[in-house]
């Protein structure tokens, strides 16, 4: 199927005219990033969070490995190294580490939590298991009210989540601020740009923790406020522009913003060179497939391939309950009907794929990055590979609101830029168990109505994502005077700024009374519906 829309210069901003593919740009991403803070990885999840608080400065930010050495830190150059937390403590065997020689070239180094006590550990400090693990609120004082905490109150609410602590700091360190249960909650080397603090300024429960990190990343880096989107946008074009040349770009559609954003971008650099494929694996929402081609007949002025492949997907997942081997064929699945119609494509040279920061994180891909493998993501790889093709993925650097943003700035309608986030497997990782026609079918109108009843209450914009998941729970139930053993229907819903971690909604009694009496009413097979109250970490926003 291919198609174009008419009115695609009312609503997309045009592409301009091409520049001949070699010649120099005004600007590039690199030179957004040239002032950069670098986050250290050390196993923690909140490593992604650090990254994301500092690019609230508008400054760039990325994550690298813990191990990197400090000469090669020395070639980056970045204005700012902090090391993350981690789940290990310093003085165990086989503890990760940083190159102790990153202290002592110059560049303003800030640990938090484990990273301060490697800090400390490293210049003269000592660091010992404290008599229980404080987790949660606790009330810092400010002793010295200069450079990390310029402007903050006497007293500040900070967030505390570790086993060991900072004991003793000789003479090499400055203390900063205390609490009751922690001395040295925050302190400065006498003589090198290292700081320290215990608690996390990243999470949003230290109310001014983007207050101190500010001061670190602006005050005592010195770095100057160059990460805009808008500049991004416009540098990434010309970049992709002058890779692409003349050749062709093959990029795949889900529906989902981040698809989106990558064809708005992608259309703007290169108009008419751009194909778009969209593979109807049978596990779309509800009416999906027909608002997509909608959507992108209606917005966009590509060609636009339409690939039903429902039956090749189920028939691989006949009898498949791992979520890990779920994701596993659907990628295989993808890959097969991807490229099946990619061949027919004449000319395509790259592949460009939605793919964002956190993916690569979770995938366990990062540049340098250690972070465990959460999930598998079957858009950070293979597909290059088995088709031949040049990879694009000019979202690679970003996190989802960035993503967002972004895609007000190329021009996309807020249907696409507020759409819920949907996972690549689809449906197939929200039905837990066995993935089939009828378990779909079920899953299917009960996700329609959540999502529906949300809208209707006024709360699609309020909440970041509100799904629907079938469970492999069969419970007894009363219908009328007969007795039911049917199926159970979880109804999640989070908020979250960066979708690292997340909280779950405080959605409304009556609303979710109105969504369990529609779902169990009108979809065939439930009888019980739940609510998901599980926040990320320690759970993950998808059951699956």
């Amino acid at each position: 199927m291919s198609s174009a829309s008419s009115d695609v210069r009312s609503r997309v901003p045009e592409p301009t005219s091409q520049r001949p593919a070699g010649q120099s740009s005004p600007g590039s991403v690199t030179s957004l990033t040239d002032q950069r803070i670098v986050v250290l990885d050390f196993g923690s999840q909140y490593a992604q969070l650090i990254a994301r608080r500092v690019r609230e400065q508008n400054v760039y930010c990325e994550i690298l490995r813990h191990d990197i050495s400090a000469e090669r830190l020395r070639e980056i150059a970045p204005r700012g190294i902090i090391l993350s937390g981690g789940p290990a403590s310093v003085y165990e065997s086989g503890a990760p580490r940083c190159d102790p020689g990153l202290f002592r070239i110059g560049i303003p180094v800030l640990g938090i939590c484990y990273g301060m006590q490697l800090a400390c550990e490293a210049l003269g400090g000592h660091v010992e298991q404290t008599e229980r693990r404080e987790y949660g609120r606790a009330t810092c004082q400010i002793l010295d009210a200069s450079e990390l905490f310029a402007g903050l109150p006497e007293s500040t609410d900070v967030w505390m989540s570790h086993g060991d602590q900072v004991s003793g700091i000789g003479d090499n360190f400055r203390v900063l601020a205390r609490t009751s249960t922690c001395p040295y909650a925050a302190v400065v080397h006498k003589q090198l740009p290292v700081y320290g603090m215990q608690f996390h300024p990243e999470v949003t429960h230290t109310p001014l923790g983007g207050q101190v990190l500010r001061n670190f990343v602006l005050g005592v880096c010195g770095c100057a406020e160059t990460w805009h989107l808008g500049d991004f946008a416009q540098a990434a074009i010309e970049s992709v522009r002058e890779r692409v040349g003349a050749r062709r770009v093959i990029c795949g559609l889900s529906g989902g913003v981040d698809s989106a954003v990558v064809a708005a971008l992608l259309y703007k650099a290169i108009g008419s060179q751009l194909s778009c494929i969209l593979v109807n694996n049978g596990l779309l929402r509800k009416d999906e497939q027909a608002a997509v081609i909608s959507e992108f007949t209606t917005h966009f002025k590509t060609d636009l391939h339409v690939v039903d492949a429902e039956q090749q997907f189920l028939s691989v997942l006949a009898g498949i309950t791992d979520p890990q081997e779920k994701r596993r064929r659907i990628g295989h699945a993808f890959i097969e009907c991807f490229k099946a119609e990619a061949l027919k494509i004449e000319d395509a040279h790259f592949l460009a794929q939605g793919t964002l920061y956190p993916d690569v994180i979770e995938s366990g891909a990062a540049l340098d990055g250690p972070a465990a493998t959460i999930k598998l993501h079957h858009n950070v790889g293979g597909l290059p590979e088995e088709l031949g093709f040049e990879l694009i993925e000019p979202l690679r650097d970003l996190f989802k609101d960035e993503v967002r943003r972004l895609g007000s700035e190329l021009g996309l309608p807020e249907t696409l830029v507020w759409r819920h986030p949907f996972p690549g497997p689809g449906l197939a990782v929200r039905c837990l168990g066995e993935v089939n026609c009828e378990r779909l079918a079920k899953l299917r109108e009960a996700d329609s109505i959540v999502v529906n009843e949300i809208k209707a209450a006024g709360l699609y914009r309020q909440t970041s994502q509100a799904f629907a998941v079938l469970l492999p729970v069969q419970s007894v139930g009363v219908m009328g005077d007969a007795r039911t053993y049917e199926e159970t229907i979880a109804i999640r819903s989070v908020n979250t700024d960066d979708f690292m971690t997340a909280d779950w909604s405080r959605l409304p009694y009556d609303l979710l009374a109105r969504m369990s009496t529609r779902i169990i009413n009108e979809v065939a097979g439930v009888n019980r519906v739940c609510y998901d109250v599980s926040s990320k970490p320690p759970a993950t926003i998808e059951w699956e």
